[in-house]
């Protein structure tokens, strides 16, 4: 754990958990950024469920996998994004077009990036899934 960058973290751990296979993994510490980045990812169908434990220190989530990540990570430096701009960050990042999302966090909070084109809003780039 590096603590530099706990989003990082997060992403890591839950990539690495999917990888060796496993069903559940957990990650620490919580923040409101994780937590709406893990909403974003079980809205879309990429983790089963997750949950808040509250561990009288900065609290950890429990995540229960599917196996449908194939890869996910950060996007640093965390780029501002105009809502015409998706196409080119999707070339980058996702392997295909309409697989996988870019997680974005907006003026109306953290969402898919195919969200943020329906409700025609810029933001800045968080993480990928795919």
């Amino acid at each position: 754990m590096s603590l530099v960058d706990p989003l990082a973290d997060a992403i890591s751990a839950i990539k690495n958990a999917e990888m060796v296979g496993k069903r559940e993994c957990t990650v620490k510490p919580a923040s409101k950024l994780i937590g709406s980045v893990l909403r974003v990812m079980k809205e879309n169908g990429y983790i089963e469920e997750f949950e808040f434990v509250d561990d009288n220190k900065s609290g950890m989530f429990r995540v229960r996998l599917f196996g449908r990540i194939n890869n996910c990570g950060v996007i640093r430096p965390r780029f501002s994004v105009k809502r015409r701009e998706f196409e080119k960050w999707e070339k980058r990042h996702l392997p295909a077009r309409d697989f996988g999302i870019l997680i974005v966090s907006t003026p109306e909070g953290v969402m898919s990036h195919k969200k943020a084109i329906e409700r025609n809003l810029g933001g800045v780039l968080l993480a990928y899934v795919y």
